[in-house]
Formats: structure tokens, sequence, C-alpha cells
């Protein structure tokens, strides 16, 4: 069904922080990968919020989402942790949290999942989610 779409935008997946980018935009932040290896210490362990974008490399929408994601994780630098997790790279940690739809953007805090935000959303839909668990409570 939707494999034409995922087809179509299967052009390139992020390149790398140190490519330099046209038109000089800086906008392109890495947003580091968690994985299942990876998940105990860095989302479950954080003494910091943590943002977790659940994605695919064929998924157009998770392209759409992760400069914004990106971007969020350099204004909210050391109240919130962002990282990605290939949910075909890693389908134990997806199916552990239901993901059924991608991208997922989910926030744990204290290694608990919090809420989640399901789609390629605007970025005030994702900053509203995100003052509720960085700062106060």
């Amino acid at each position: 069904m939707a494999s034409s779409l995922a087809v179509a935008v299967s052009v390139s997946v992020a390149a790398p922080a140190s490519s330099p980018s046209p038109g000089g935009q800086d906008t392109a932040i890495q947003v580091p990968d968690v994985s299942k290896s990876t998940w105990q210490s860095l989302v479950v362990e954080s003494e910091l919020p943590v943002l977790v974008e659940f994605w695919a490399s064929w998924c157009g929408p998770c392209k759409m989402i992760d400069p914004i994601v990106g971007k969020l994780s350099k204004e909210y630098e050391g109240k919130l942790k962002c990282y990605k997790l290939n949910t075909d790279e890693n389908p134990d940690i997806a199916t552990q949290f239901g993901i059924r739809s991608i991208p997922t953007m989910m926030i744990f805090k204290n290694g608990e999942k919090k809420d989640a935000v399901i789609g390629a959303v605007p970025e005030s839909t994702l900053i509203t989610c995100i003052e509720k668990y960085v700062d106060g409570r």
C-alpha cells in the first residue's frame, strides 16, 4: 500500500554532522543513536528527561521531523537528552513500547515512559510536550 510512498522518499539518510550542507545551513544537528545495547545507560539511567525519536530509514515523515528534533536537542541542551532509535535495527525495544507508527517521539523521565507524540508534528507540539518534563515537573 504505502510502499510507493516509501520508495519516493528513500533519497538519502541524514548526512554526518561533519558534512558541509548546501547553502551553509547549520540547522541539521545530528541526533545521536540509541540501541538495545545503550538503552539502559542512555535512557533508563539518565538524570535528565530523554526524548527518543523512533524512526526508520525508509520513513518519509521521519525525515521531516528529524531536523526539528535536532534543533530541539540543541535548544534544550543541559535540560533534555535527545536520541534516535532505528525501529528496523531494534525491533524488541519498539515492540516493548508498543510502537505502531513512526515517527513516534517518546519522553522518558527517571527511566519511565511519560508521554508520546506520534507523527510528523509541528515543532510547537513537541515543545508543549517537552515543557511538561523539563525544569520543574
